[in-house]
């Protein structure tokens, strides 16, 4: 569905790459968590994508067409929402009145669904919303495109813990089979349960890229005490006993801990390859 192909990248004045010959290839019907640390080019990967910025080299495809052209086609299917965002001083029927066009597929049931789900009315205007209900506004509305493609920046930030708890299930509730959502975030805990695939960034290169299933059958995430720690992986001390990561073999598959396997990729305590 989205293949990038050996692109390059660096913010004009600067010297530094963000990318650097990158390659990766996006399925259909996924929910991405793109991770990494500060600077490793999450949001830029992400307006890469949308063709928002264009790459020095190399080509992005999306449904067949490079996203770099901005075909009507294209741009009708992608659909990104950004960390930072002001929305205008107007309603929000107005609002999708503006917009809607612009999207083949809005669907105005998914709208009011969202809405409903995270407790918001159609008449609402959204220059007089907090910035998490602003927030919640938005994702609605990009949910309600239909787009085969939704990016999404911290989608989780400004929002309270019950409204966290909603955005998993208002995403969830919304995928499609020809769908495909990346989310890039901080916040691994409030993704972890929602997530098919995860991939971790880090200078420059791909330092994991792997489907939730696999790693889960490969790895068991749980609390030990000090004196269980043999075949351990990686660890950390909590106030639970250990958290570790250890190869799962014949034993029962574990719930993900997606910050603890952020902190063992970056430390290089597990091979990734």
């Amino acid at each position: 569905m989205i293949e990038i192909q050996n692109i390059s990248f660096k913010y004009a004045g600067t010297s530094r790459y963000i990318f650097k010959d990158f390659d990766l290839k996006l399925e259909e019907n996924r929910i991405y968590g793109l991770l990494g640390k500060n600077g490793t080019g999450k949001s830029t990967l992400l307006y890469l994508i949308s063709g928002l910025l264009r790459a020095m080299n190399g080509s992005i495809v999306f449904d067949g067409l490079e996203t770099s052209k901005r075909c009507p086609d294209t741009l009708s299917e992608i659909f990104i929402l950004p960390e930072v965002f002001k929305l205008p001083k107007v309603s929000l029927v107005n609002y999708v009145k503006m917009n809607r066009g612009f999207y083949k597929n809005f669907s105005d049931e998914i709208l009011n669904n969202c809405l409903r789900d995270f407790e918001l009315t159609t008449d609402i205007h959204l220059n007089e919303l907090s910035m998490g209900q602003a927030k919640k506004a938005f994702m609605s509305f990009a949910l309600a495109t239909n787009t085969k493609l939704l990016l999404m920046d911290e989608p989780t930030n400004g929002l309270d813990i019950p409204s966290k708890s909603q955005f998993r299930k208002v995403v969830a509730g919304n995928m499609t089979e020809d769908r495909t959502v990346i989310i890039s975030t901080h916040q691994v805990h409030d993704i972890e349960q929602l997530l098919d695939h995860i991939l971790m960034l880090e200078g420059k290169e791909l330092k994991l890229n792997a489907s939730v299933s696999d790693i889960c059958d490969k790895y068991k995430f749980e609390y030990r005490t000090p004196d269980d720690m043999a075949d351990i992986l990686y660890a950390e001390p909590t106030l639970q006993g250990n958290a570790v990561i250890a190869p799962r073999g014949n034993s029962e598959e574990t719930p993900l801990n997606l910050e603890l396997l952020f902190n063992a990729v970056t430390k290089g305590a597990i091979n990734t390859k």
